[in-house]
This record gives structure tokens, C-alpha cells and sequence, in this order.
């Protein structure tokens, strides 16, 4: 049994903004049936505050970056909480990295240095008579913890897991003091990158085990495109570099269970589903395909990329429902596309109940992101036999089979995958699609698969488990 401190920004169900809650919400159960112990740190967001019920504080902090802080020790929604009190840095209107204009908020480098400031002080004080043997941090929101962790002369192992690279969390030169870091440390082999403090480069270089999302997107790290400038370090670190695909949580993302949807076992299942998503989505009937996209609208998700190839679909009959919001200018794009196609409906926003009656009703799921560390909507659509339609690149590439001619000779394809990353492949593959659509059989053959595949936390949750096991015995 190891003892883990998981420290990261969000945690799902009580704050969400991505993929990353969902992993951190889910990993921790599957841990536990191996036998490990995990708490969870994450910041007193008002939305977090008001889930929670009986509380201990089982520390205090009198000056924590501005202000005075308590840690609170908690049960909540399965979880094992440790939760940081700090209505100075987290008690706002707001998001947890924006402002209601839409902008970071000005402190994010205090607000998340704290996190992991109190992450260091649990790995060396312990909270309530419980200290960690690891700690596991997620994202740059963690990534000060090792430099606190040397300053208070604590050899506690760190685990550091990239989700997305693109978010760096750096700050001015100026404040290494607001941010209590060693300016002695500031230096290319600890935190200064290109002038200017960085977290995830702190993360990064203090890690006993840099962790990622998938093998893939752990090969493509190392590379200049996708590696955003930290490609060079994660070369130098790739001895400690591994890519452990994320899983789901197979009880709330269950088809027959789910309370959100009519359950079904097979893929026959899903027409009472499609009746009714269409009916919401207010879509006539159709002969093509039925897909669905939940998503940030952003240039990574290849939002911009869909709106150029959703003719190619449109025209062999195809449906498109959305789901996300993000860009303002896309979202405006893909309104003005349902304005001019009835095939096409929009919402703007996020609904997780609508999530999960759009993956059950839907034929496909699209995820044409540019990038995707991993991607936890194409393993959503293998659940429910939702075809993936996504981007060769990522975790996207680790947990699709393509529907080659090979694969679909051997009836093991799960999705279909295109490439390169452009509008022109993007339609090619709806051509594809809609081909498949249109011979029952393979495509039923292909649901069947995709509902077979192992998407749940046990592959991986081995994976980490062994791994804190390696951190602890070196």
C-alpha cells in the first residue's frame, strides 16, 4: 500500500472545466482496489465549498500568500478531500483561472503556488496523522511542489503528470519573492525559462517521474511541434518520462444504468436514444449519420477544421449536434452554420447530463482536435457505441481502431481515424463514415467493438500503482 497526495486545480464532480477533473475525480477509486490510499488536495472554490459537508481543519495558515488559510479534511462524493480554505485566493465569481470578463485572474501564479506550497506542507507536517509516501501533481497548477518540497528539506518522491502542455503558468521575474521560490533556483536547471518563472518547468525538472497521458502524445512531447517549448527539457527528462493512457469511470459513464438515457446493452439500444436526442436537438428524421461533438470550441479541437468539412457529411445526409463553447468567434461560426443548415443544431455552453444522452443517441462522436493529450470523449463513445471520428494524433491514436481494410477484415475496428489534420482529410473521412453508415452489418459489427473495449481506470491504475511503488523502493 502507498499513501498518495494527488494535488491538482479541479476535480470532478465538484469543479470541472475538462478532462483533467475526470481523471482526477476517477483515478483515486481504482487506486484504492489496489490497496493504495489517496487523498485529494484541491483549492476551497466556491463551488467546492458548497458540496462539502462535515468538515475538520486539520491545519492553519495565518499567512498563506495574502491571507489566512485552512486546510479542511473531508469525505465527498467518494472522495477522500483535503481542501483548501483560502477565501482570499479562491472565493470569487468566476471560473478557477478566470475572471467573469473572461480573463486570468492577475494572482493565478499565487493562487496555484499556494496549492502546492500547502501540497509540500501535508508531505512534511502530514495532515490530521496522515502523510503521504508520494506526491502526484496534475498540471502547472502543481508544479512549484518540489521546488517547496527542497526548500523545506523534504525528499518525499514527485510524481508529475502532464494533461496538457500548451499551459505553461509563468509569471514575471519579479515574483520570486510574492511566489516564495529561491531566486538562487532561478535558473535554467530548476525554473527560469526564457526570462521568466515557469511552474510547469519547475514540475517538470523536480519530478522523480514525469507522467502523461498517453504513449503517444508522450512520443509527440518530444518533438518541437507539440512539445510548445518544452520539448527540449522533456528530451533531456525522457529516461523518467512515461505515457500511461487516461481511463473513464465506467459506473457514471454506463449505458445501461445511466440515468440520463434509455439503457441498452447492444447497439440496437440506441434508436429510442437517437429519437429522443433528435427531438431535443429539434432535427428531422435523416437518412445519414447522427453526430454529436462536446467540446471547447477552440483552434486545438479543430473546430475550425469541422466547420470547413461539414458539407461532406450535410450532403450524404449526415446530422450535426454540438455541444461546448470557448472562442467567441467560433462559437458565432458554428451558430451561423445552424442557422443555415437544418441538419445542424447548436448549444452553447456545457450540460453533463446532455453530454451523456448526446453520446447515447448519437451514431458518432467527432473529435478532430489538432492536438489531444488523450481525449476522454472518443472512450465516452466506445461505451455507448458511439463511433470515434477523430484526429490520428494523441491518446486519439492509442484508443481507436482505425476501420482499414485491414481491421475491418479481422472485425477489430472501433472508429475511424484521419490524417494529416486538415479540412480536406476531415472530409474524406466523413466520406468514410457515411460509407460505413451505410452498410449495416460492418457498422453494427463496428458499435459491437467498440463497446467491447476495456475503457475503464484498471490498465492504468495498475500502471501508476506500480510506478509509485518504483518512486518509493528507489
Amino acid at each position: 500500500m502507498t499513501r498518495i497526495l494527488s494535488v491538482a486545480s479541479e476535480c470532478a464532480p465538484l469543479i470541472k472545466t475538462g478532462g483533467l477533473a475526470d481523471v482526477v475525480g476517477a483515478l483515486p477509486a481504482a487506486l484504492t482496489a489496489l490497496g493504495d490510499e489517496v487523498k485529494t488536495l484541491v483549492p476551497g472554490y466556491p463551488a467546492v465549498m458548497e458540496k462539502l459537508g462535515k468538515t475538520k481543519e486539520v491545519a492553519v495558515f495565518d499567512d498563506l500568500f495574502g491571507g489566512s488559510a485552512g486546510l479542511l479534511s473531508t469525505k465527498s462524493a467518494g472522495l477522500d478531500l483535503l481542501v483548501l480554505d483560502a477565501p482570499h485566493l479562491f472565493d470569487r465569481v468566476g471560473g478557477p483561472y478566470l475572471g467573469p470578463d473572461g480573463k486570468d485572474w492577475p494572482d493565478n501564479p499565487e493562487r496555484f503556488a499556494a496549492l502546492s506550497w500547502v501540497a509540500a506542507h501535508v508531505a512534511v507536517q502530514g495532515a490530521g496523522g496522515w502523510v503521504p509516501q508520494v506526491v502526484h501533481g496534475h498540471d502547472w497548477q502543481a508544479g512549484f511542489t518540489p521546488e517547496y518540497l527542497h526548500g523545506m528539506g523534504c525528499d518525499v518522491p514527485f510524481v508529475f503528470t502532464i494533461h496538457n502542455v500548451a499551459f505553461h503558468g509563468n509569471a514575471p521575474a519579479d515574483r520570486l519573492g510574492s511566489l516564495r521560490l529561491d531566486p538562487w533556483r532561478f535558473t535554467p536547471g530548476h525554473f527560469e525559462f526564457w526570462g521568466q518563472i515557469s511552474a510547469l518547468k519547475a514540475g517538470l525538472m523536480g519530478a522523480q517521474r514525469i507522467t502523461t497521458v498517453s504513449q503517444t502524445y508522450a512520443e509527440e512531447l518530444l518533438t518541437a511541434e507539440f512539445g510548445i517549448g518544452m520539448d527540449g527539457i522533456l528530451r533531456d527528462r525522457q529516461a523518467v518520462l512515461n505515457g500511461i493512457v487516461n481511463g473513464i469511470d465506467t459506473d457514471v459513464w454506463n449505458p445501461e444504468t445511466d440515468p440520463e438515457i434509455t439503457p441498452y446493452k447492444a447497439p440496437k439500444g440506441k434508436q429510442a436514444n437517437k429519437d429522443a436526442l433528435r427531438a431535443e436537438f429539434g432535427l428531422p428524421e435523416a437518412d445519414g449519420p447522427l453526430c454529436v461533438l462536446v467540446s471547447r470550441l477552440t483552434q486545438q479541437k479543430g473546430i475550425d477544421l469541422l466547420i470547413d468539412a461539414i458539407d461532406a457529411l450535410l450532403e450524404r445526409g449526415g446530422q450535426l449536434a454540438l455541444l461546448g463553447s470557448g472562442d467567441p468567434a467560433l462559437e458565432a461560426a458554428v451558430q451561423h452554420l445552424a442557422t443555415r443548415h437544418p441538419n445542424v443544431a447548436v448549444r452553447i455552453g456545457y450540460d453533463e447530463g446532455l453530454s451523456h444522452r448526446m453520446m447515447a443517441g448519437a451514431d458518432a462522436i467527432l473529435v478532430p482536435s489538432r492536438f489531444e493529450p488523450c481525449g476522454l470523449t472518443q472512450l465516452y463513445g466506445l461505451r455507448y457505441g458511439t463511433v470515434p471520428l477523430v484526429a490520428l494524433t494523441g491518446g486519439l491514436a492509442d484508443t481507436v481502431i482505425n476501420a482499414s481494410p485491414a481491421a475491418l477484415a479481422r472485425g477489430v475496428a472501433t472508429g475511424i481515424q484521419f490524417f494529416p489534420i486538415t479540412g480536406r482529410a476531415l472530409a474524406n473521412a466523413f466520406g468514410r463514415l457515411c460509407d460505413l453508415y451505410d452498410t449495416p452489418k460492418v457498422w453494427t459489427a463496428m458499435q459491437r467493438n467498440a463497446m467491447k473495449q476495456p475503457v475503464g481506470w484498471e490498465t492504468s491504475a495498475a500502471a501508476y500503482h506500480a510506478l509509485y511503488d518504483a518512486v518509493t523502493e528507489g
